[in-house]
């Protein structure tokens, strides 16, 4: 049998806070569309954080972590950070 090497496309997603949660982050990069189907996702076992199998829907994720779900790979990366509720999509002057 021969091993292939295949490429993975890696999706980076952009995040302007110091973490977030892997539920949120999971709808946030459109691997799922609803909190409800992140939660059937990550607890049946089919999300890895890091290559590790991650099973805490409030599991805290920080730039440069890699998430496997979906059959996709993301890549969480930094973003400007930006204090206050309400900021988030708001163009900078």
């Amino acid at each position: 049998m021969r091993k292939v090497n295949a490429r993975v496309r890696v999706t980076q997603v952009p995040v302007h806070t110091e973490y977030i949660k892997l539920d949120s982050f999971l709808k946030l990069a459109g691997a799922c569309m609803t909190g409800g189907e992140a939660k059937e996702l990550i607890c049946s076992g089919g999300v890895r954080v890091n290559s590790e199998v991650v099973t805490m829907r409030g599991k805290k994720l920080r730039p440069g972590d890699r998430v496997t779900a979906a059959g996709k790979l993301f890549e969480l990366q930094a973003a400007p950070f930006r204090e206050g509720p309400g900021d988030f999509g708001k163009s900078e002057p």
